[in-house]
């Protein structure tokens, strides 16, 4: 059975251009030669951390977003965790409303709409705040 899956990572600040793209291209193969198709392959650039990560403090942040089976996650987390290029990563199943948010994402971003993409995101958890919570019933 085939999922939808989203692998960020954060490459370490040092790299080249050059070499960021041989990590992606990389992981981008691996997932391939796993028997994954890959829907989307993101460059989200140089970042600021929340928190530093072996003494550096910003990271190149990439983003794929691939259908596959579980198995090809082992195989690929392994080589994530002996490259020394790469700082953190994070492996996410995404469910329906991960797959309807991306696409979504992805839609207004390719039309030059990042800032709405930003304001509907607050406004979505805004919402979420605000909605009122179940009182206990005394009987």
């Amino acid at each position: 059975m085939t999922n939808q899956f989203e692998l960020i990572f954060i490459m370490t600040p040092v790299l080249s251009e050059e070499q960021m793209d041989e990590a992606a291209v990389k992981y981008a193969k691996i997932i391939k030669d796993g028997g994954a198709k890959i829907i989307a392959d993101e460059r989200w650039g140089l970042k600021k951390l929340a928190y530093p990560i072996q003494k550096k403090s910003t990271g190149y942040y990439h983003c794929i977003e691939f259908n596959g089976s579980g198995e090809l996650i082992n195989g690929m987390e392994l080589a994530l965790k002996r490259d020394e290029k790469i700082m953190r990563f994070l492996t996410v199943k995404m469910d329906t409303h991960a797959v309807a948010w991306s696409i979504k994402r992805r839609k207004l971003a390719k039309e030059g709409k990042k800032k709405e993409v930003k304001e509907e995101v607050k406004e979505e958890v805004a919402t979420k705040k605000e909605e009122p919570k179940a009182e206990p019933v005394n009987n």
